[in-house]
């Protein structure tokens, strides 16, 4: 008999265990069980009736077989008849070893596979079978009609589907003793079926109704056992104690308050609340603030580290680029007039200092801005990833804000919070939620603050896709760049790449796949895809020097900006472009976040369906800002009709939280517990935070229940070590940096 933790290698031995560790990383029990079919199918053909793409099961009897050379390659292939007694079909196997003897004439098998086509021929290619005693054995013949759904699995190369089925088969046969993670008690509450009928319903399943009664289960077994490890870490920061912080009467905030020339939004004032309630607190704040391009967060933000400052603390910005960084200085620092003078001529009597340290900075202006820092004579410290360095030290560091915080890992954002001589609160601030985040939201994990408002004066923004096979739309492009410039206004051309070899040549961009990720498979059988060459990605040094040759653009003023750039010189540029001095900024995605040049009202992205969801919207964002409507043009080379999809998407919202959503139905929720931010690497195998949102809440509320009474589940000691065992130590580290 085997449990979950019984290795396969030792069970099923032969090729076919090596392969599922190697290429599905398979290797016990538990592990092949978790390996869900991707679908299911039914053996309603037969011989006399098949389609090609059918999926068919079919005892039959070998008419005939023979072997022969092939004619380009070496090796003999095997061609036999089999047939129902009724009709007949050939079945073809292109490596006769380990064939010829087993498919002989007379012998009954049951047979199968995908149905293909040869020379308009029917056929079944590479098909798995077996003995009638062995199908029996396994279960495979259900009744004698053969009703019941066929499972289809992932392909694994080097095994045939038919091998994967045999494998789960034989497993279940010998399952025995499967622990329930699920309390009986919880059981009986939501109706579900107990761990082991649930897997034999996932695998051997009668009709579609034991799938969804198998499916159920998991899910809500995988959200109980991450409720309950959530909840247990929100019990555990509740225990932590920090400093509280709060602003003081008639000090920084409530001066800058008093200055602000327009009234913060409904919603901006909310949030404020919530932040410095939570801020005042005897216990770390961890809180994600989430808006749209332009909804107004820095200025939240900024309020947030004045009542830092104000209760005697510093406050450190972590922004993604030096761009960024220098931008939000200077916006800072022209929000708060005098009251950034501290020690100055003319300085408010409240006033603090707001430093910038960056990578770059020469030596000189870097030892001063480290003194500023670790005196406390500046209470605002804005920087990139020069802020996590160890000899960066504060006097004392209050509060956290990581601006664009997808661009940060988990242990860049815990580096800077381990400063702190008490645990600083953290504000984590998107204006386009990535998967991994909107994962954490709806877990519940952390406490979100949404503004939701745009402020007024914000102009909306027209998105096209514009594909680049039809060129009179690609000219229609430059010359409605051209007619937004004849306007007045100016326009952002941006590209992945900057050019050359370099190893920074795409610089910041999020890149896709260049097109869907390919499944690989028909009913789980491998399908070889003609090789296509990849495109060269567009690429700032080429696209300048193309566009100035363009005749619509002819006699306009361009520049470039990228990464590779020193930063007086990015920084001088963004200042001419400002200024209105330059037309058209060819540019990386260094102008993604933070850029702020109300005239540009026109934005064109070239290979546009290599970027994410995420990423586009942000981009978009840099246009409409002023008085004008922003229009943005997605050119795209891209066949591939999940990319097309994805643009057509962004074309057609511009709600952030919506296209997060999108975001997050095709990058996945990534591992919510570990290091990644998105992809299929995902510790959570049958749960989706976007189709099982009803599933999770039912599982939250049940894990609140059980940790209120149990904080430890000791009650639960199967419940118990599944949630340690997801913890794990490595696993819990970063969560709690999270």
């Amino acid at each position: 008999m085997a449990t979950e933790e019984t290795r396969l290698k030792g069970l099923l031995g032969g090729q076919a265990a090596s392969k599922l560790a190697k290429h599905r990383d398979i290797e016990t029990v538990g592990d092949l069980l978790a390996f869900a079919p991707r679908r299911y199918r039914t053996a309603d053909v037969d011989l006399g009736n098949p389609r090609v793409g059918d999926f068919l099961v079919a005892v039959a009897r070998v008419e005939s077989a023979r072997t022969r050379p092939m004619a380009k390659r070496r090796g003999r292939m095997l061609e036999a008849t089999i047939t129902d007694g009724r009709s007949r079909m050939r079945v073809t196997f292109f490596d006769a070893r380990g064939h010829e003897h087993k498919l002989v004439a007379g012998r009954e098998l049951l047979f199968a596979g995908t149905v293909s086509q040869f020379r308009g021929e029917t056929q079944l290619a590479h098909p798995g079978y077996a003995t009638l005693e062995e199908a029996a054995a396994l279960g495979e013949l259900g009744d004698a009609d053969h009703t019941g759904l066929i499972p289809i699995y992932r392909h694994v190369p080097g095994v045939h589907p038919w091998t994967i089925t045999r494998c789960v088969r034989l497993v279940l046969g010998q399952l025995d003793g499967v622990v329930d993670t699920v309390p009986q008690s919880l059981r009986s509450r939501r109706g579900l079926l107990d761990r082991g009928g649930a897997l034999r319903a996932l695998h051997a399943p009668r009709d579609h109704a034991d799938v969804d009664a198998a499916r159920r289960h998991l899910r809500y077994e995988e959200a109980l056992v991450l409720q309950c490890l959530l909840g247990q870490r929100r019990i555990e920061a509740a225990a932590v104690a920090t400093t509280s912080r709060s602003p003081r009467e008639g000090g920084l905030l409530s001066d800058f308050d008093a200055r602000l020339p327009f009234e913060l939004t409904a919603g901006q004032q909310e949030v404020s609340r919530e932040i410095l309630g939570e801020m005042a607190r005897p216990t770390p704040m961890h809180r994600l603030l989430q808006g749209e391009v332009g909804s107004g967060k820095t200025i939240v933000a900024l309020r947030a580290m004045l009542a830092a400052v104000d209760s005697g603390g510093q406050a450190a910005l972590l922004a993604p680029t030096e761009v960024l960084a220098a931008q939000h200085v200077a916006s800072i620092r022209g929000m708060l007039g005098d009251l950034a003078e501290a020690g100055m001529l003319g300085g408010a009597e409240h006033a603090t200092r707001v430093t910038l340290l960056t990578g770059s900075m020469s030596a000189a202006r870097r030892r001063e801005a480290l003194l500023e820092i670790a005196s406390g004579d500046a209470g605002i410290v804005i920087g990139t990833h020069a802020l996590l360095e160890d000899k960066v030290t504060f006097a004392d560091l209050a509060l956290v804000v990581v601006d664009e915080q997808h661009r940060f890992g988990v242990e860049q954002r815990d580096a800077l919070r381990a400063k702190g001589r008490t645990p600083p609160h953290l504000l984590v601030m998107t204006a386009t939620p990535i998967p991994r985040t909107v994962a954490m939201t709806v877990f519940g994990d952390m406490e979100t603050s949404t503004l939701r408002e745009l402020p007024r004066g914000r102009q909306p923004i027209t998105t096209h896709v514009v594909p680049v096979l039809k060129p009179g739309w690609v000219d229609r492009t430059w010359q409605r760049v051209a007619e937004e410039v004849a306007a007045g206004r100016q326009a952002y051309v941006v590209c992945p790449r900057i050019g050359g070899d370099a190893p920074d040549d795409l610089d910041g961009v999020d890149l896709v796949a260049p097109d869907e990720p390919v499944d690989d498979e028909a009913d789980g059988e491998r399908v070889e895809e003609q090789e296509r060459p990849e495109r060269p990605l567009a690429a700032v040094e080429e696209v300048i020097a193309t566009l100035a040759e363009h005749p619509a653009l002819s006699g306009l003023r361009l520049e470039m900006l990228h990464g590779r750039m020193s930063p007086d010189d990015k920084d001088a540029v963004m200042a001419r472009f400002t200024a209105g001095q330059i037309d058209v900024l060819v540019s990386t995605t260094v102008i993604e976040v933070g850029v702020d040049v109300p005239n540009a009202s026109a934005m064109v992205i070239l290979d546009a369906d290599r970027f994410g969801v995420s990423q586009l919207h942000q981009l978009r964002g840099r246009v409409g800002r002023g008085g004008h409507p922003g229009v943005c043009l997605l050119l795209t080379a891209t066949e591939s009709e999940t990319a097309g999809e994805r643009l057509t998407s962004v074309a057609g919202s511009t709600d952030g939280f919506e296209l997060a959503r999108l975001d997050l139905e095709q990058r996945h929720e990534g591992d919510v517990l570990g290091r990644a931010q998105h992809g299929t690497r995902n510790h959570l195998r049958h749960l989706s935070v976007v189709r099982d949102e009803a599933i999770i809440e039912e599982a939250r509320e049940d894990a609140q229940a059980l940790l209120a009474d149990d904080p430890e589940l000791a009650d639960h000691p199967h419940l118990r070590a599944r949630v340690d065992d997801w913890a794990g130590a490595e696993e819990a580290a970063f969560l709690d940096k999270g």
